[in-house]
């Protein structure tokens, strides 16, 4: 018998994705917890773990949490609003006004707060977030996420050129504000850490793209933005760097794009150049299904990317996504690969449920470290479901698990893990 105060051993229905084509299902299996890592995942507990207490689930269901890769916290107040519009009218009559109130800290700290508990809520463990150009704001955001015991990478959004007055910064600022909150927070949480945000090309100086590529090769940080989601996006990019081939090579020029891990959200329009530069760079893709039907910007050839071998993510995009759960962008996906499907004369295979699965779970935790599946070694980020409600009884784990996606929601969700730790609506 082994007996470690760090240890915790759960029992219930386990269900995971090693890899993209399959669910891994383990009916009354045990996971056994060593320091918040996965130690053992077995149908039957190993002698050495026996007669210490389990947590027993029993028929609910065990799955990994939630990876979040491309979320504005500052656009929380404004889901639901502008959905008639496409991005830049959007941008700017709803997003740079809403973003300009975070010079007020009360402001941000009531706002994160809401999304925060809205993220934990929705069974969303990991998260990639834009926070605003506004360093005090952005300061609070890190505060309260690592108060909060969820994951996250946090970016200090960076933009100096071609935005309204009220919501643009000088690029010696932006630079001096982002390297201080790096000094700050890259080693103060395992799990909450800082990332490089250009807004995106046509609201970055040259000179702040430099800067920011060197921060990013300097203190080996990790890289998000927005790639080639509109076509009159597209067009300003082209106006304003009329050397470049393309709207990646801009980001690659400055070194943002794949000299470290780097997210890019959308793409949807990349030209063949583009995607070839994606591969070869090893970018990952985040895939925004619920904002790019809301702003109308099109749908996202996902079948295309993963032929190609490309990392394909999943992301909320709140508040162009009208919601922060995962499970409602999985089913999105679905649907918009299913479309694509039929526009290619049923050539590209629309994605499977484990497909999309995989992409929330061990495809975007990885962007974290060992996250999003139960294998040894891997950080327990869990979900516990009890999908009583939706008579269980009438079917089988992966049918009981891809209702849950379609039908049920936080209400669902009875427990929540990050690192072994469990989770709860943090107090604000």
């Amino acid at each position: 018998m082994e007996k470690d105060i760090n240890l915790k051993i759960f029992k219930g229905n386990l269900i995971f994705t090693k890899t993209s084509d399959k669910f891994t299902i383990m009916k009354d299996s045990y996971i056994v917890v060593i320091d918040g890592k996965i130690a053992s995942v077995s149908s039957n507990l190993p002698d050495k773990y026996k007669g210490n207490p389990i947590i027993d689930f029993r028929n609910n269901i065990i799955i990994p949490g939630m990876n979040d890769l491309h979320a504005h916290a500052s656009q929380y107040k404004n889901l639901g609003i502008g959905m008639d519009k496409e991005l830049l009218p959007w941008l700017n009559n709803y997003t740079f006004p809403e973003e300009a109130k975070f010079l007020n800290v009360d402001y941000a700290k009531k706002t994160y707060g809401r999304l925060i508990k809205d993220l934990i809520k929705n069974g969303t463990t990991r998260v990639a977030l834009f926070a605003t150009l506004h360093k005090d704001s952005t300061i609070e955001l890190f505060n309260m996420l690592i108060k909060s015991g969820i994951g996250a990478y946090v970016g200090k959004v960076n933009m100096d050129y071609n935005c309204p007055d009220y919501l643009t910064e000088n690029y010696i600022t932006s630079l001096n504000d982002t390297e201080e909150i790096i000094l700050k927070y890259k080693d103060k949480s395992n799990i909450v850490k800082p990332i490089i945000t250009p807004r995106f090309v046509p609201s970055c100086s040259n000179e702040l793209m430099d800067g920011l590529g060197k921060l990013s090769y300097k203190y080996r940080l990790p890289v998000q933005s927005h790639l080639s989601e509109n076509l009159d996006e597209i067009a300003v990019v082209k106006s304003l760097h009329k050397k470049s081939n393309f709207y990646g090579e801009v980001y690659d020029k400055f070194g943002l794009f794949g000299n470290t891990p780097t997210l890019m959200a959308h793409c949807i329009h990349s030209s063949k150049e583009e995607i070839n530069l994606i591969k070869r760079n090893n970018v990952t893709i985040v895939h925004c299904p619920t904002s790019n039907f809301n702003l109308g910007s099109g749908m996202m050839p996902v079948r295309k990317y993963l032929n190609l071998g490309i990392n394909v993510v999943l992301g909320s995009d709140i508040s162009a996504g009208h919601t922060c759960s995962l499970f409602k962008v999985i089913a999105y996906a679905i649907q918009n690969s299913k479309i694509k499907w039929q526009e290619s004369g049923k050539k590209d295979m629309f994605l499977s449920t484990s497909e999309a699965f995989y992409m929330a779970t061990k495809k975007g935790g990885s962007f974290f470290g060992k996250v999003g599946s139960f294998e040894e070694g891997y950080d327990f980020d869990a979900l516990v479901i009890n999908d009583s409600n939706l008579y269980p009884e009438d079917y089988d784990l992966t049918e009981r698990l891809e209702r849950f996606i379609y039908l049920g929601d936080d209400r669902n969700i009875m427990k929540r893990y990050v690192c072994g730790n469990e989770i709860f609506g943090p107090k604000f």
